[in-house]
């Protein structure tokens, strides 16, 4: 089997080939033709869920039926699991399974033989070389990995209470970020429940929030609004959407001033991931035209049937950074409000729904929208002065998690440092090491 060139992995200790050290297992898929062999008791692991990078529990489920009558094994934690193929960026992408699982065929599960392999060094081991997983790909880089590929895969064996410590070291920084990520994703989700209810009912202009005791309301298909709101396609209140180009590069993010073009992970709803880029190295592809500037609202044209459709306000935007022609940049008549209150305003569960049973595509990962069916969305909001007293409510909540944000990043490229220390033996920790 051909395995293509890869970066070199230098370290200065001794190595063995994983499947000298390690017993790896790839699993497989009950027929689907077959409904006893389906919602049963047993998680069944596919590709997607690497994701998670601790495996505490899987959405899929078998019987015992469908695991005898299928490749599929069951694995104690814990193991390391590496996607063999999938959508993106999942190929290459490691996980730790802190509970008893069976895959499918496109996740290999790795179990340590013996004390040699420490298996939370080996998974910040292959996180570290994902992109060199990658590389050893069958068939140029651009197919999946395969049992074979994964055993011959030379690990670096540091003595066990060496691996122990880095796997320590690393697992630290990896909570702290676990933690960070969780407060963001409270906090969105309180702001997202405050704003829904201030962008249904509105703050008159004495900061009261209106009540239909209290104020007129009128009826509309999208619902029950103030009497003095606006209700109209989204188009009327545009003066255009800008549409960038995605050039073929590496999945390599741009170096601090150099030019790159955003992925469509950039949009989060926890916010603009500025990080989410590739590297442009050519001029040719450096147009400043498409160069995203802080205040831009953006919006995914393509991605997921969850994340479709979904927008964020550009914040600390680096500098030559450009638009993806799956990421739209929306631009608003300034006579009709500013593009953080539109923000809000398309996060809603009212535009939400219409975006969802307007998204086509016969791909169950990948979903697209037209700029016709953006421009037709149907949306409720006031007068620019009551859309300021609404944003200096919520105001407080972007402060908090735009710091969160800020320290999650730090904390990633923090990790990333050490990573690339203590992985190759750059920084020994013999030194914290009690004998």
């Amino acid at each position: 089997m051909q395995i293509t060139d890869h970066v070199p992995f230098s370290h200065p200790w001794p190595e063995a080939a994983l499947k000298i050290v390690a017993d790896i297992l790839v699993g497989g898929t009950p027929s689907t033709l077959v409904p006893s062999f389906w919602g049963g008791d047993i998680r069944w692991m596919s590709s997607g869920d690497v994701h998670l990078k601790q495996i505490y529990d899987v959405p899929g489920r078998i019987t015992n039926e469908g695991l005898r009558r299928s490749n599929a094994k069951l694995v104690d934690p814990p193991a390391v699991a590496i996607a063999l193929a999938g959508q993106g960026k999942t190929r290459g992408t490691a996980a730790v399974t802190r509970v008893t699982v069976c895959t499918n065929q496109s996740v290999a599960l790795v179990k340590s033989r013996n004390e040699e392999l420490d298996i939370e060094y080996l998974f910040h081991n292959l996180e570290f070389r994902y992109e060199e997983l990658r590389a050893r790909s069958a068939g140029g880089g651009r197919a999946g990995l395969s049992k074979s590929i994964i055993e011959a895969l030379p690990i670096p064996l540091p003595e066990p209470i060496e691996q122990g410590t880095i796997a320590l070291i690393l697992n630290v920084i990896d909570d702290t970020i676990g933690k960070t990520e969780r407060l963001i994703l409270k906090l969105a989700q309180i702001k997202q429940g405050l704003a829904q209810d201030l962008l249904t009912r509105g703050i008159d202009e004495n900061g009261v929030v209106r009540s239909e005791r209290t104020h007129k309301v009128r009826d509309s298909h999208l619902g029950r609004f103030p009497q003095e709101w606006r209700i109209s396609s989204l188009g009327e209140a545009l003066d255009g959407i800008d549409a960038g180009k995605s050039p073929d590069y590496p999945d390599r993010s741009a170096p601090p001033g150099e030019w790159g073009v955003l992925k469509v992970s950039a949009i989060r709803p926890e916010g603009f991931r500025p990080q989410e880029n590739k590297w442009v190295t050519k001029a040719i592809h450096q147009n400043r035209k498409f160069e995203v500037r802080n205040g831009d609202l953006l919006i995914s044209r393509a991605n997921t049937y969850e994340l479709v459709g979904l927008v964020c306000l550009v914040c600390n935007a680096p500098p030559r950074l450009l638009l993806c022609d799956k990421t739209l940049r929306l631009c608003l008549k300034p006579s009709r409000g500013s593009s953080a209150f539109f923000a809000l305003v398309l996060q809603t569960r009212m535009v939400r729904q219409q975006i969802e049973v307007n998204a086509t595509g016969t791909s169950g990962s990948m979903k697209n929208i037209s700029q016709h069916a953006i421009r037709s969305l149907r949306l409720a909001y006031p007068d620019i002065k009551e859309q300021n007293r609404i944003l200096a409510v919520i105001a407080p909540m972007d402060a908090e998690l735009d710091s969160l944000s800020r320290e999650r990043a730090k904390l990633v490229a923090l990790k990333h440092g050490l990573m690339a220390d203590l992985l190759t033996g750059k920084v020994r920790v013999n030194h914290l090491i009690k004998h």
